[in-house]
């Protein structure tokens, strides 16, 4: 505003002027006389008296234009971008992170007193605390009807710029998942990945390639690990079938439209470095993608524990996900095949495979508020008779349908999602699927997670 007003206040002089000047000469050729003194006296006072009028019209807008200025807020810093990693589907999203200068600018002293600290450069910070409460019909044995937990409380450290890169992401966290039951964070941080489940270091010269070692995300199915990173607070039936946290190295390629990885890790957490896994991401545009996932154990692992399945770990996977998103909407169909050869040394008597499919979406009613659902279907293979595995948990040869419902809400920093979900198992073993005696073939849980993404 103060541009146009100067624009327009000085040529506007400059103009009145000319126009004085001209017309008073125009007089004066056309008069045929040299005005006299006092002719001359006249124009030159009345030519001074516009001059002031003008002057006196330049303050006026010039104290109007100050006024106004002063009633601008000033404009906000620029907030920024929210980083890469951890990745999430949505539709909840992460702000972005909080920015600290390693080399303490403006304390010296300080720097110098931390060796190493200042070629860090700039580091950012995230962060989750949220919580959830979960009632169940058909508690498993060693389950409960009523539960509630931590579902994360963990800090996010990164450096996701230069040569030398750097992921952390340690604390608490709990990893519901439908059809089986909960695991509560305690037990997560002991049996599973420790407090620190995420963590690796990235070297990415410049150009499309770029190396990670550490413990990896998995690149294998559509969801992620952690709740908040998903449209669904539990994680779905296929997602059982997948491993989620590989320690391994991973080479990764990205140029134009093509995303592609390929990882050398220890599969299902376990204590041999034999699984091979890669990824090809292809952009058809900014709205659609396709992908393809495959991997399997190369060697051979009778490790067991928690966290390792000694049947799946041994087998094969492989993903086709496809995704749509585009504002209100983002849709992820995929399908998935396991497959676990036959193996006496694991109890595997018969080779035993998985096919199921998913479709998960999420619509933006709101901008603060959205529909998530999934729906999802899955079958094994073989029988108990035939010595197959028992891969999903509700005997050999089963299978099962789910169907999951999360509203969603985030104001800024805050979110809260309630969701209800309903598990049917069919061709299932008496004795492996709900109830406190394994014999009720299906289970609704009511749940709710509220907290905060910072």
């Amino acid at each position: 505003m103060s541009r146009r007003i100067h624009h327009w206040t000085r040529p506007s002089i400059i103009v009145l002027m000319l126009a004085f000047i001209v017309s008073s000469a125009h007089a004066m050729s056309g008069s045929g006389a040299d005005p006299t003194p006092a002719e001359q006296q006249q124009k030159i006072d009345a030519l001074t008296q516009q001059i002031e009028q003008m002057k006196q019209q330049q303050a006026v807008l010039i104290s109007k234009l100050k006024a106004t200025e002063s009633k601008v807020p000033a404009a906000a810093p620029t907030p920024a971008a929210v980083l890469p990693s951890p990745a999430m589907t949505g539709p909840l999203q992460m702000s972005g992170p909080t920015e600290i200068d390693t080399g303490f600018p403006g304390f010296p002293e300080l720097a110098s007193k931390i060796p190493g600290a200042s070629a860090l450069g700039k580091l950012d910070f995230n962060g989750v605390l949220s919580g959830l409460g979960i009632a169940q019909a058909n508690a498993v044995s060693g389950d409960r009807t009523v539960r509630a937990d931590i579902s994360n409380a963990q800090v996010i450290v990164q450096k996701a710029d230069g040569l030398v890169q750097f992921y952390l992401q340690a604390g608490a966290y709990d990893i519901p998942a439908l059809g089986t039951p909960l695991i509560p964070a305690g037990k997560a941080l002991n049996s599973l990945y420790g407090p620190l489940p995420v963590a690796y270091v990235k070297i990415a010269p410049a150009g499309p390639f770029s190396i990670m070692a550490g413990n990896l995300p998995t690149l294998i199915g559509a969801e992620y690990t952690f709740t908040f990173e998903n449209m669904n607070v539990e994680r779905g039936l296929l997602w059982n079938q997948e491993n989620a946290i590989n320690r391994g190295v991973q080479l990764n390629y990205s140029q134009g439209p093509v995303t592609a990885a390929l990882s050398w890790n220890n599969g299902f957490y376990s204590d041999s470095y034999t699984w091979l896994i890669g990824s090809l991401a292809y952009a058809i545009n900014s709205a659609n993608t396709v992908s393809a996932v495959g991997g399997g154990n190369l060697g051979f692992s009778k490790f067991s524990n928690f966290a390792t399945p000694a049947a799946q770990n041994n087998g094969e996977i492989y993903n086709l996900i496809y995704t749509y998103s585009a504002s209100p909407w983002i849709v992820q169909p995929y399908f998935q095949w396991t497959y676990v050869p036959h193996n006496s040394q694991i109890g595997v008597l018969q080779s035993t495979s998985t096919l199921g499919g998913a479709i998960l979406a999420s619509y933006a009613i709101t901008s603060n508020f959205f529909l998530a659902a999934r729906a999802e279907f899955i079958g094994s293979t073989g029988s108990t008779a035939s010595g197959a595995a028992n891969l999903m948990g509700y005997g050999p040869g089963s299978k099962a349908w789910s169907l999951t419902l999360t509203p969603t809400y985030q104001y800024e920093k805050f979110f809260v999602r309630p969701e209800v979900s309903f598990v049917q198992a069919t061709s299932y073993t008496a004795g492996d699927v709900f109830g406190g005696q394994g014999r009720n073939p299906s289970q609704f849980r009511g749940l709710i997670e509220t907290g905060f993404l910072f």
